[in-house]
């Protein structure tokens, strides 16, 4: 009843190569979450009923580098953990994508200190970037769908290594009013 259908009996199917190695690529990203903070919240969030990252093919989030092909930093990175951010990265299969989820792992946030990294760009190649102080995770999800649109777009696996692309996203919600007006001090 579906495709069997449309197709006479002695019919075939072509396409390009190309386009079915893409589509299968970005209809099973596999997120390796490196969630260290409040950001790592809205990132758990992603996945639940309500916001169902399932939709997009990326709802196997797996703790083992060699099994995934997208890494998502949410939140602060100390000067120690980079060591291990690093690593894991480069355990990560090839293509590899990586996203910076909110203004600590984008650019160190509030905490302007020696202690965080300000920015992990500086040490890993980022392909999208994530706004928020945490980002909302329908902006986590518009960032899974910018990778899915590289995706498309890439030819084959290169031999070599991937450039990144570092696309910012917009947040695309707008904020409501607060539902009771806001006074300071006594009236």
């Amino acid at each position: 009843m579906g495709l069997e259908a449309v197709l006479p009996a002695d019919g075939f199917l072509t396409t390009q190569l190309r386009k079915v190695v893409n589509w299968s690529r970005r209809s099973s990203l596999w997120p390796m979450p490196f969630a260290t903070a409040c950001c790592g919240i809205e990132l758990m969030a992603t996945a639940s009923s309500r916001y169902d990252l399932a939709r997009f093919g990326a709802e196997v989030m797996r703790f083992s580098p060699r099994q995934s092909d997208l890494m998502i930093v949410a939140g602060r990175v100390s000067i120690k953990m980079l060591p291990v951010l690093q690593r894991i990265y480069l355990q990560m299969t090839e293509p590899k994508w990586v996203i910076s989820m909110g203004a600590c792992a984008s650019t160190g946030g509030v905490f302007d200190n020696y202690a965080v990294v300000q920015g992990i760009d500086q040490f890993i190649p980022v392909d999208v970037y994530v706004p928020g102080c945490p980002p909302r995770p329908e902006t986590l999800i518009e960032g899974i769908m910018a990778i899915q649109r590289i995706i498309d777009q890439d030819g084959l696996p290169p031999a070599g290594k991937r450039r990144p692309l570092q696309i910012a996203i917009e947040p695309t919600y707008n904020v409501r009013p607060q539902p009771v007006p806001l006074t300071v001090g006594h009236t």
